[in-house]
């Protein structure tokens, strides 16, 4: 048993979003000090085979934290020393805001998910940028998820997202345009090709690079082939796949299992994996596999399925501080399983 296995049923004794909030306040008392070297020496798993390159970043391994663990990039450091090649803060708004009333973060533990229904609470993208700017930040890659504030009617989506890159331009290594969210009012409107192509090309205008696109996992295949046509005709730099679901399929069993707002976690595990497959089959950019990560198994399979790197949020909640070193390790004995003498062979393996 490890240390996280005595903690976990003390934070399950409090409400999800209150857990979260001590995890992050630990973890930032940690950043920056000696204690994070510590951290280092015990999860980092450093091994050139689990190296990847993907939209002209370098990473060290392909175990990342999803947006939503960090979203105001203050412990970006802290994850890193925790062996994540690369963490992904925000969503970022241009505007500050509040989120949704409480409770909007629900733990269904039989089921390894978590609904949340946060709505882009963030201190917004000037004091973001700013807090990015007075830091060290990791020599692993850090993104920045970028998301429409609440107030910001549809049609001026592209001035609010170009808002939040101008203030974020400088201290990030990629940009992500969240147009997937479940949680801000018809932000999913934003998806259809129209609006998506003036927000991207806005971006782009601006020297947004690398620039990707995250698919919300409801929309239907011919929705996504548009999508992922405006990727290729746009000369983006990648997709991630996918956002968390607002569907709810039979065999979840947690009293909080309709709850509003977006599923992650193990319920969205073989979906996600499918959705990179189809992804990775109609792009030749790289993809990002999010949804239902807890094991090496699990990041092995959306890697052999075409996925450069995963990321995870709810695999940590679950499996704690170690879930990236133990899917690092497994990964390398999964690789010399299969004959592959990287990380970088086995992408796409399983594809036709």
């Amino acid at each position: 048993m490890n240390g996280y296995d005595v903690v976990k049923p003390l934070l399950y004794q409090l409400p999800a979003e209150t857990a979260h909030g001590i995890v992050h306040a630990l973890l930032g008392g940690v950043q920056g000090t000696p204690f994070e070297r510590l951290l280092a020496s015990r999860y980092q798993v450093e091994d050139p085979r689990l190296a990847v390159d993907a939209f002209g970043q370098r990473f060290p391994n392909p175990v990342g934290v999803a947006a939503g663990f960090d979203k105001n990039a203050e412990i970006p450091s802290a994850l890193a020393s925790l062996g994540f090649g690369h963490v992904e803060i925000g969503g970022v708004t241009a505007e500050a805001q509040a989120g949704n009333p409480k409770p909007r973060m629900f733990r269904l533990r039989e089921d390894e998910a978590i609904i949340n229904r946060m709505g882009f609470n963030n201190h917004g993208a000037d004091r973001v940028g700013a807090r990015m700017a007075s830091q060290t930040l990791p020599d692993v890659p850090v993104g920045a998820n970028i998301g429409k504030s609440k107030s910001t009617p549809l049609e001026s989506a592209e001035d609010d997202y170009l808002y939040t890159y101008e203030r974020l331009a400088a201290h990030a290594d990629y940009f992500v345009v969240n147009v997937s969210s479940p949680n801000t009012p018809g932000l999913r409107e934003l998806q259809n090709r129209e609006n998506l192509e003036r927000i991207l090309t806005t971006l782009q205008d601006a020297g947004a690079s690398p620039l990707l696109v995250k698919l919300s996992p409801d929309l239907p295949e011919a929705a996504v082939e548009d999508a992922l046509d405006l990727v290729t005709e746009l000369g983006l730099d990648g997709v991630i796949a996918t956002n968390t679901t607002t569907e709810r399929r039979d065999g979840l069993r947690n009293e909080h299992r309709d709850e509003g707002g977006g599923l992650s976690g193990r319920p969205l595990t073989d979906r996600a994996t499918e959705m990179v497959r189809f992804v990775a089959e109609r792009v030749d950019v790289p993809v990002v596999g999010v949804g239902g990560v807890f094991t090496a198994e699990d990041a092995y399979r959306k890697i052999r399925a075409g996925a450069h790197v995963v990321q995870l949020y709810t695999g940590l909640v679950y499996r704690g501080p170690s879930i990236a070193r133990d899917i690092n390790e497994g990964l390398l004995d999964l690789l010399e399983r299969d004959g592959f003498d990287s990380v970088e062979d086995a992408i796409g393996a399983d594809l036709d």
